[in-house]
């Protein structure tokens, strides 16, 4: 097989990794379990307008949940307090369907990589590239440690400017801002999110070394 056609798609794997570990830590922290652990770590802030641990254990996964759902918006519109008040006004319901659009073409992604890195390994067990194939694999892996510690790096030092930057990047103006009061605030805080980023670039990192040391250049 030409030379060039290899190194090419070695690197197309190289790429289809990269994705599919960031993809599943995503996906990972799409879960009800990771706000099991978060909202119970000792220093997870509490809310100053009267959430509960036991609230935010009830509410939050509705939020999650209609993320990756096929539900429209009433599903989260029509939630509300022991009061009859809604749980989201409608700045936070706007925002949470611009979150859900993003989400879902993300896990789309995802899942196109995963269906394209499969059928590349197929080609290559079959096709005569393999360890070519493991090669690709190994330097995605590298890759991905590369470039969450680059980032991570920069988050760490500006977070909130790393935040900014995250939400301009995928949602128009201000839509992203909210009160203290707001649910979607009491619920997800900055702490939380600080806390997704640590958990996902533990998750990547870790995925990007086992590959990288892992995986053995042999047919």
């Amino acid at each position: 097989m030409n030379k060039f056609i290899l190194s090419l798609s070695a690197w197309f794997a190289s790429l289809l990794l990269v994705f599919a570990l960031l993809g599943l830590a995503f996906r990972l922290l799409l879960t009800p379990l990771f706000l099991q652990v978060e909202y119970r770590l000792p220093y997870f802030p509490p809310d100053q307008y009267g959430f509960t641990q036991e609230d935010r254990l009830h509410w939050a996964p509705y939020a999650l949940k209609y993320l990756v759902n096929q539900a429209d918006i009433s599903y989260l519109g029509e939630l509300s307090f022991a009061d009859g008040s809604p749980l989201f006004n409608e700045r936070e319901l706007s925002h949470m369907q611009d979150v859900k659009g993003v989400t879902q073409s993300a896990l789309g992604f995802w899942y196109g990589s995963l269906a394209l890195l499969v059928g590349l390994a197929v080609w290559a067990r079959f096709g005569g590239w393999w360890t070519v194939f493991l090669q690709g694999l190994r330097r995605g892996g590298w890759l991905l440690v590369g470039l969450v510690v680059a980032v991570g790096t920069f988050g760490a030092l500006a977070f909130w400017q790393f935040f900014t930057l995250f939400h301009n990047l995928f949602f128009e103006g201000d839509s992203w801002l909210f009160y203290y009061s707001d649910t979607l605030i009491r619920l997800f805080p900055i702490r939380f999110w600080q806390d997704v980023s640590l958990a996902a670039a533990m998750i990547v990192v870790g995925g990007g070394i086992s590959i990288g040391l892992g995986v053995k250049l042999r047919d």
